[in-house]
């Protein structure tokens, strides 16, 4: 069915059958046409997808915090003693099988990201253990692969052909109530600044609801256009305003993870500033529209194409740059190798660059290379868009369960800002294996914004 038949689509003649209901007597049914037409129905198209969207419940073991033994001074004192014990957690949320043949269900990152149980549910009533492919929190998108037993799989569609006003179907599992599906339809394309990571969001007023998370966004052919994700809420409910992730960034992302089970990002080696009025009036710009470019890294790609300290970006691909966020997105979503165009002004010209997105240099030591009480934890720099929000230190990743690291509760994702309280910009001027000579090592770490101690 090609795009403009959206448009023919009769969904104008069932407001004219529902007038006509309310102008006749109460036992009067809705007519099976108007004017020739066969009134609209989603149900057909329905019948093929809700097959293909699952129910994911997912289990999650974690350590059980204690105000007294997360204090260095209480654990000096009464040792290890008495450690919380672990708590089960459990969510509910929703995946879409986008791969029959292999059994591959995408779903979001934050419904079954470091989950120690994963169950998905068909339709159909089976419940099948699901194993972890991988997970790309900056995108909030998830691979699962499920045995693949009759399994019925959705088409995807290029969500790259979309327009505002296209209508689309959410389906998901909201609430653990059973299989539902919301109507509505794009109300916005490329919306981004909602949170970290990166965001190329789709905005659509069809109900999206806790639980409706990792389900489907479909177009009326029943193809599969986006991931749902998230919704914009003053008040906890919804408001009809909700966000999918493309397909086209969904399915790149499926991609990285089956070749390497992780996503490589690359950069173009700038850094770049929103331009205020103030900026604007420094540099002499005409307005405050774009990035500006505050360095430039020697022998970057954007070395390469000629980039100045003071240029301006103005586009990335031919789509308006509005601010350093812009920029950033542009980075995070493109795959490595990919060769990008950049509009630039400079000294009130505007011209067009190419430059190719390349691999991010990010030093990593295993933590038992630092301390022996630190094996089992990798450390690594931060990402550049880490150092964008202003962030230092290094970051925690692969911590083992069992290691003193779990034990203390660290976690994948943590920053360390301090050894020993020495404050750590990076990797480098983490100290040496045998150089504390501390009976105690006291860590200061950062999470979700919050600071506090641990004591390994």
């Amino acid at each position: 069915m090609p795009a403009s038949t959206y448009r023919r689509t009769p969904f104008a003649a069932l407001g004219v059958a529902l007038a006509l209901c309310l102008a006749t007597p109460a036992f009067a049914s809705l007519p099976a046409s108007v004017d020739g037409q066969p009134l609209p129905s989603l149900a057909p198209m329905l019948a093929k997808v809700t097959p293909a969207v699952v129910n994911i419940s997912t289990k999650t073991r974690v350590r059980a915090r204690d105000p007294y033994f997360d204090d260095p001074l209480f654990r000096q004192l009464f040792g290890n003693q008495g450690v919380p014990r672990e708590r089960v957690e459990q969510s509910l949320g929703s995946g879409v099988v986008v791969d029959a043949a292999k059994g591959y269900v995408l779903t979001n990152h934050h419904v079954v990201g470091g989950a120690d149980d994963i169950t998905v549910t068909l339709q159909d009533g089976r419940d099948l253990k699901a194993k972890l492919i991988g997970s790309d929190p900056d995108t909030d998108v998830a691979l699962l692969q499920i045995p693949a037993e009759r399994l019925q799989a959705l088409p995807v569609a290029d969500s790259t052909q979309l327009r505002v006003g296209d209508f689309v179907v959410a389906v998901g599992d909201p609430f653990g109530l059973g299989q539902t599906a919301t109507s509505g339809m794009v109300s916005a394309l490329g919306r981004s600044g909602l949170g970290k990571g990166f965001q190329n969001f789709i905005q659509t007023d069809a109900s999206i609801n806790p639980g409706n998370s990792g389900g489907a966004l479909v177009n009326l052919r029943g193809e599969l256009v986006g991931i749902n994700s998230m919704i914009f809420t003053p008040s906890g409910g919804n408001v009809g305003i909700g966000f999918a992730i493309p397909t086209d960034l969904a399915t790149g992302v499926m991609k990285q993870l089956l070749a390497y089970g992780k996503v490589r990002r690359g950069n173009l080696g700038v850094e770049v500033q929103d331009i205020t009025p103030r900026i604007a009036q420094a540099l002499g710009l005409k307005d405050s529209v774009g990035a500006v470019v505050t360095r430039v890294n020697e022998g970057s790609p954007a070395d390469g194409a000629g980039l100045q300290t003071g240029d301006v970006l103005t586009a990335v691909d031919g789509k308006p740059v509005r601010g350093a966020q812009d920029v950033r997105n542009a980075e995070g979503l493109l795959p490595l190798g990919a060769k990008v165009k950049l509009g630039v002004k400079r000294d009130g010209a505007s011209r067009d660059v190419e430059a190719t997105i390349a691999a991010v240099a990010i030093a990593t030591v295993d933590g038992a290379k630092v301390d022996a009480r630190l094996a089992g934890v990798t450390l690594s720099d931060l990402t550049p868009e880490q150092k964008a929000q202003g962030l230092y230190g290094v970051a925690l990743s692969g911590v083992k369960r069992g290691s003193r690291a779990a034990s203390a509760g660290l976690e994948d994702g943590d920053i360390v800002v301090a050894v020993a309280q020495q404050r750590v910009a990076g990797v480098k001027s983490l100290p040496t294996k045998g150089s504390l000579g501390v009976r105690q090592l006291l860590l200061t770490v950062v999470r979700d914004g919050a600071v506090y101690y641990a004591v390994l």
